[in-house]
């Protein structure tokens, strides 16, 4: 277990108490709904959880974001079962977090922090790793102060402070040290995967990336389609890093399909800054495969989660093919309620790849727009251009003549340039007098 980015903390924390809170801004049921999806958080940090209570909020304090006496009887509460930590399933301010621990002499988090510390504990490659660290710096920052409160009474009152403001503000500096040179690597990161792209484009493919909230079944479906090992597990965030592969599709159509990081309902602000580089994917694919757990009972705010975090990335009103997954273990009104929820949506099980097929012939109807019906003669010294169509586009008919190739294919837009110069225009009917 993580120390919770505090070196003033325990060193393990092992047993956890959870606080789910009900808003008036909130439908009915949410914030119960909500503290279910923490305990299972809280479960992926491999904690005992103790006992979890709900709090219903008429307005939040600014002190302790609930009322005092609510706070102090979850505190007697929380010190009772022999908790060492408590969490909270709201955003605490750095001084609500700190009042909260003075109160209960121990670490008290909140579902940013938990959801950060899961993220560190999946990432694998730098890319994650940096991703992370840079989100974990930035929300640390302004929370430095809860690691030199054993030093408050070292202050001085002149000028130049006492011992302690003196090693907080070396711990800020380093701090921000920390962050700039993060966005630096990172930076280098992006320019490294734009050049992967490009790669990629030099034979240019259509390009698909899967979306959805986490545990949805997404790296399932990618690996299904495509053939891929990509790491699959029932567990929230099994997987931080982007993987592309290609899918073959009937009539030589080829689409290069990535698997992205699982959304979720208050996603912290600074993960989904963080993980621009990652999500990038998603901002340049020529469509989107939003996958959703049938099964769920929570799959319509899942569904609007999703959509929320693609608007935030910029890709909010790209093309979007809802796919609801896990059908083999679905039920009647679970099938019905999806059908209310998005009329068009598709139905597969990754794991049975029954529907696969229709999900498919979508990805192909879509390729479809993308690509003009063209048709071209290659002269014989340009040959190389027909393989690179086969290899990039779809040919209809490919006949030789004389002067060259005739061809009716499919072109890719981003190859429309290059063609151009071989397009036969149809010869316009006279008109009749």
């Amino acid at each position: 277990m993580a120390d919770f980015l505090d070196s003033n903390r325990p060193a393990k924390l092992e047993r956890a108490f959870l606080v789910g809170v009900q808003t008036t801004g909130m439908a009915a049921g949410e914030g119960a709904e909500l503290l279910l999806e923490l305990r299972e958080l809280v479960e992926n940090l491999r904690l005992t959880i103790t006992q979890s209570v709900l709090v219903q909020l008429r307005a939040p304090t600014p002190a302790l974001l609930l009322g005092s006496g609510k706070v102090a009887e979850i505190v007697e509460l929380a010190k009772a079962d022999g908790a060492d930590v408590i969490v909270v399933d709201e955003a605490l301010s750095p001084a609500q977090q700190r009042n909260w621990e003075e109160l209960f002499g121990g670490a008290v988090i909140d579902r940013q922090e938990v959801i950060l510390e899961i993220f560190a504990d999946r990432a694998n490659t730098r890319e994650a790793i940096l991703q992370v660290a840079l989100a974990r710096m930035e929300y640390s920052l302004p929370r430095l102060t809860r690691a030199w409160t054993h030093l408050s009474r070292q202050r001085g009152r002149g000028a130049m402070g006492g011992e302690g403001e003196t090693q907080l503000e070396q711990d800020r500096r380093q701090v921000r040290d920390r962050i700039t040179r993060l966005k630096e690597e990172l930076a280098a990161v992006v320019r490294q995967r734009g050049v992967q792209r490009q790669r990629r484009q030099r034979v240019p493919l259509p390009t698909a990336a899967i979306v959805g909230y986490t545990n949805a079944g997404k790296s399932t479906l990618l690996n299904t389609l495509t053939g891929a090992h990509v790491l699959a597990a029932d567990k929230l965030f099994a997987t931080l890093d982007p993987t592309t592969r290609q899918l073959a599709l009937p009539g030589n159509h080829r689409l290069l399909v990535t698997d992205t990081v699982g959304f979720i309902r208050r996603l912290p602000h600074g993960l989904v800054e963080a993980f621009k580089a990652t999500l990038e994917e998603v901002v340049v694919a020529d469509f989107l495969i939003h996958v959703l757990d049938v099964t769920n009972a929570n799959v319509d705010h899942h569904h609007a989660t999703t959509l929320e975090v693609l608007a935030e990335l910029g890709a909010g009103k790209k093309t979007i093919v809802t796919v609801f997954n896990k059908t083999d273990a679905a039920d009647g009104a679970q099938l019905r309620r999806a059908r209310q929820l998005v009329p068009d949506g598709l139905f597969v099980s990754a794991q049975t790849r029954a529907g696969l097929d229709t999900l498919e012939a979508r990805c192909l109807e879509l390729i479809a727009r993308t690509e003009k019906t063209t048709n071209l003669l290659i002269p014989p010294d340009r040959y190389d251009l027909v393989a690179r169509l086969h290899a990039g586009g779809h040919v209809h008919e490919q006949v030789h003549e004389e002067g060259g190739i005739r061809l009716k294919a499919r072109v890719p837009e981003a190859q429309a340039a290059l063609f151009a110069p071989f397009v036969v225009r149809a010869k316009r009917k006279p008109a009749k007098k």
